[in-house]
């Protein structure tokens, strides 16, 4: 049954939605209110208003004389970012504000486990506490709409579920040590380009089904105490002042009781901004400082409104103990236990796409290895617009493979190609004509050179490591890739590579999806490695070595081609019309560089993302569409291979408030322990709405050894069936007859069984 197509409607179904469904949960948060009666009987409303808005760049007020310290905050989701003077972006220049740089969203979702979210979420917390945070501006968990997307390598998952239970992990592991996350970006913030100003008109069963059940699973589940709105329109509305979003939704039907806050310069208005269920404007004041007292002596705003808001920045700051600046900044930030899990996530992260047998690498008879590549020594810590880390250490892949391989191999290593630098804004200057054509015949002969030296390095090798992908500078917050080829002419120079020793495996370390047309032909392995943190280079290491076996899965498609993927065949991105991004200009004082728009668009509305596609985003695209794909989401291999068998569950028919209990029969049929990711899907057969193919709606990970058989058990709530009726505005059931799938990837499934829904 195809989708229903509504998204031309849904805005103002969005706006006029008049429906609101309490929460039965109840927040830790609300256990303070009795104590914040009286803070605020002896609060002055000045006094009220300077807790709503920034005290300094990452400093909100508290109230000195009644002993309520300023709200901290850390920024961001992959290390705490290094202390800078109070009013501006100028590093302080300090030494034990070296951080570990943790690996970045996709990798963590990469690693399909809500355990190693948790550990990650308070080994960060950790950090954060060392330096005196209160709040860590994270988990950044928008989906991953497009490949192309400038922090696609900072959030999770293209779905829904996965997402959820990283979220919701994550945001447990931070909280349960002292520290206040801060979920973002609420909500729809799914492109860089135009972020400021783009108005996203999405159908309210994909804004419920597929882009809300991150942030509510960590609401609901995991009672996050802190949302960062985001800078985008939602409906007509910004996200800082759309009260569907933060008011009727966030706070009425999930019930959350603490306090939103802008992103950078994402507030446009005082009056709606507070009404519509904002707290805190950051960085600035310029809307919630004066303005703000003056629209209360105007009678525009209730003290009691104020209050509210308060009140709600209150809870957090009673819950979060605050760590005395005496405390603070003692010692080094970065700490090993903190190192150890960032190595647990990274091992755990890589993905193996292919192996014809190459892998793990032979060490016998000292073999000579070829290293090619200017991402074998690369950092990605920091590198673009946006959150970096002053890292403490940062494990490159050239240094870790020397660290694990020592006396036992010869290693050769030529970078190939010249590495994307990111060119800030005084990049963009205007130039002469043979100014350029001057550089350009520069560029051309330096890529020559540095080709023929990777040529030679790779002839006369047993095995070539072609370490490429992106960076950091080509994937950056406040602008999109134009495409998803790799960077620097790497095929072409892979293909010569290719040439002259055929014995090739090729490593990306990106953090987004790439073109494999032409490395996956000419590769005999072909590993995805992520901007994998502080220890990324040993955990390659042990991963190529057979230290351990690669357990990474694809958190999201890759594509034969971008024109393949949903927002792109269906023509709703790029938007076109070039434009300035809000954070970058915040950020520089100036103007923006120009974001990517592809050929011939600037003639549509920049303005406007009609998200047409739905609900069928990543493989639900894929899969109901039936368009091939190089590499399917949850797809990753390991050193050994596993036997699924016997798939029961406790009923054949089951009511919409059971669970669905699912057991299969798992064997390691291979030499090596190694982890198996179950994934389960849901297939609708008689559905009486329109379905994706099958979604995902649980998954485990295993670890067996050699021989080793155990029963899997799967749990899924039917109430996680429902669909978002858009009619009614409420989530109904839909009884039919099921297919529950399980594999390992949505585009492997080994065993079926139906049973019916009633």
């Amino acid at each position: 049954m195809p989708m229903k197509r509504t998204f031309a409607l849904a805005a103002l179904a969005l706006l006029t939605a008049g429906f609101a469904f309490p929460s039965s949960r109840t927040s830790a948060l609300l256990r303070y209110d009795r104590q914040i009666d009286a803070l605020l009987g002896r609060m002055t409303l000045e006094e009220k208003v300077n807790m709503l808005h920034a005290k300094h760049m990452f400093v909100s007020a508290g109230v000195e004389r009644l002993g309520i310290a300023d709200l901290k905050y850390a920024d961001g989701p992959f290390g705490v970012r290094e202390e800078m003077e109070p009013d501006s972006w100028t590093p302080l220049g300090w030494q034990n504000d070296k951080a570990t740089f943790f690996p970045t969203g996709s990798a963590l979702a990469a690693t399909w486990s809500p355990e190693l979210a948790y550990a990650y979420g308070a080994a960060l917390a950790r950090e954060a506490r060392l330096r005196g945070k209160d709040m860590i501006l994270a988990p950044a968990i928008n989906i991953q709409r497009i490949p192309t997307g400038g922090r696609t390598y900072e959030y999770l998952s293209e779905d829904p579920f996965l997402s959820a239970r990283l979220s919701v992990g994550y945001t447990r592991g931070v909280q349960d040590n002292g520290v206040a996350v801060c979920l973002k970006h609420f909500a729809l913030n799914n492109q860089e380009n135009n972020r400021g100003m783009v108005d996203v008109i999405v159908g309210e069963r994909a804004l419920r089904e597929i882009y809300l059940p991150p942030f509510r699973a960590a609401v609901e589940e995991a009672d996050a105490w802190g949302v960062m709105a985001a800078y985008n329109k939602v409906a007509g509305k910004w996200c800082a002042e759309n009260d569907l979003l933060l008011n009727r939704i966030l706070r009425d039907e999930w019930g959350f009781a603490g306090p939103v806050i802008s992103d950078w310069g994402g507030t446009h208005s005082t009056v709606d901004a507070i009404r519509s269920g904002l707290n805190i404007e950051m960085p600035g004041k310029q809307f919630f400082g004066k303005a703000l007292l003056d629209a209360v002596a105007r009678g525009e705003v209730s003290e009691e409104l104020v209050n509210r808001r308060v009140r709600e920045v209150l809870r957090v700051r009673l819950a979060v103990k605050p760590v005395p600046d005496s405390e603070a900044n003692r010692v080094m930030t970065s700490q090993p236990a903190q190192q150890k899990v960032a190595y647990d996530v990274a091992a755990r992260s890589i993905v193996l796409l292919k192996n014809d047998g190459v892998l793990p690498l032979q060490l016998k008879n000292r073999p000579l290895i070829a290293v090619i590549g200017a991402n074998a020594i690369q950092t990605m810590a920091t590198g673009g617009l946006g959150a970096g880390v002053k890292t403490l250490v940062e494990i490159t892949p050239l240094e870790g493979l020397k660290n694990r391989v020592g006396e036992r191999a010869r290693i050769r290593f030529a970078q190939g190609y010249e590495p994307v630098q990111y060119a800030g804004f005084g990049g963009f200057r205007k130039k002469d004509p043979a100014e350029l054509e001057k550089e350009e015949r520069e560029k051309e002969l330096r890529a020559e050179t540095l080709a023929l030296e990777a040529i030679e390095a790779a002839s006369g090798a047993d095995v070539v490591l072609f370490i490429g992908g992106n960076n950091r500078a080509v994937e950056t917050e406040g602008s999109d890739r134009r495409d998803i080829f790799l960077p620097s002419g790497q095929d072409g120079l892979i293909a010569r590579i290719a040439a002259v020793n055929p014995n090739i495996v090729t490593i990306l370390t990106s953090g987004a999806p790439n073109d494999l047309g032409v490395v996956n032909r000419v590769s005999k392995a072909l590993l995805l490695s992520w901007f994998n943190g502080s220890e990324g280079g040993n955990a390659l290491a042990d991963v190529l070595l057979g230290t351990i076996s690669p357990s990474g899965r694809l958190p999201f498609t890759l594509p034969v081609k971008l024109e393949d993927s949903p927002a792109y065949a269906l023509g709703n991105y790029p938007q076109g019309g070039p434009g300035s991004d809000v954070f970058a200009s915040l950020v520089a004082r100036a103007e923006a560089a120009p974001t990517a728009q592809e050929p011939g668009k600037s003639a549509r509305d920049p303005n406007r993302a009609y998200y047409s596609e739905e609900s069928l985003v990543g493989y639900r695209w894929f899969d109901t569409r039936k368009v091939p794909v190089m590499y399917p989401f949850g797809h990753g291999l390991t050193y050994t291979s596993f036997e699924y068998a016997r798939l029961g569950t406790d009923r054949t028919s089951y009511h919409t408030d059971d669970v669905i209990r699912v057991t299969i029969e798992l064997k390691n049929r291979g030499k090596m322990t190694a982890d198996e990711v179950v994934q389960l899907y849901v297939h609708r057969v008689d559905p009486s709405v329109g379905w994706p193919e099958k979604e995902l709606k649980a998954f485990a990970r295993n670890t067996l050894r050699p021989g080793e058989s155990r029963t899997v058990r799967l749990e899924v709530p039917a109430a996680s069936l429902r669909y978002w009726n858009e009619g009614t505005r409420t989530w109904n059931d839909d009884p039919c007859m099921i297919e529950l799938r399980v594999g390992p990837s949505a585009g492997d499934i080994r065993l079926k069984k139906r049973v019916s829904l009633r």
